[in-house]
C-alpha cells in the first residue's frame, strides 16, 4: 500500500491531541494515499466543537461551524494547520485568503454566500 506523509500543526489547546502541551505542536503523520483531512481529524480525535480554522497548504479550508475541509484529499508533503475555536484569526483576512475549492463550494451553496460572523449548518432566517 502506498503511503503519504503530511506535516500537521495544531494550535492552542489542540496541541494536546498530538501528545504535547503548549501554544502549538507540530507532528508528521503517515496515511494511505487518498486519505482526507477528515481521516486526519478522526485519527487525532479532535472534537468538531473544538475545531476552528483549518489551513491546507496555506489555503483556508474550514471555519468554526463550517468544516468544509473534511473531504479535502491529502497528498504527500501537505501542510495542515488546525486552530482551536479559542484561537483568534482576524475576520478581515478571510476575504483576502486563498480558499480551498471545497470551502469555495460551501460558500456558494449558502444563501448568505458565507458572509457571517459564525457558521451554522443551516443559515438563520
Amino acid at each position: 500500500m502506498d503511503t503519504i506523509t503530511v506535516e500537521v500543526w495544531l494550535y492552542g489547546p489542540l496541541s494536546q491531541y498530538s501528545g504535547e502541551k503548549g501554544s502549538h505542536a507540530q507532528t508528521a503523520m503517515t496515511f494511505a494515499q487518498g486519505s482526507t483531512v477528515g481521516d486526519l481529524v478522526e485519527r487525532l480525535g479532535i472534537p468538531a466543537e473544538e475545531r476552528g480554522i483549518t489551513f491546507v497548504n496555506g489555503k483556508l479550508a474550514a471555519l468554526p461551524g463550517l468544516q468544509a475541509d473534511l473531504s479535502v484529499t491529502l497528498y504527500d508533503g501537505d501542510r495542515i494547520g488546525i486552530f482551536h475555536t479559542k484561537s483568534i484569526w482576524p475576520f478581515q483576512y478571510r476575504f483576502g485568503a486563498n480558499l480551498t475549492p471545497e470551502l469555495q463550494e460551501a460558500f456558494r451553496e449558502r444563501d448568505d454566500r458565507g458572509i457571517r460572523h459564525a457558521y451554522t449548518s443551516k443559515p438563520e432566517s
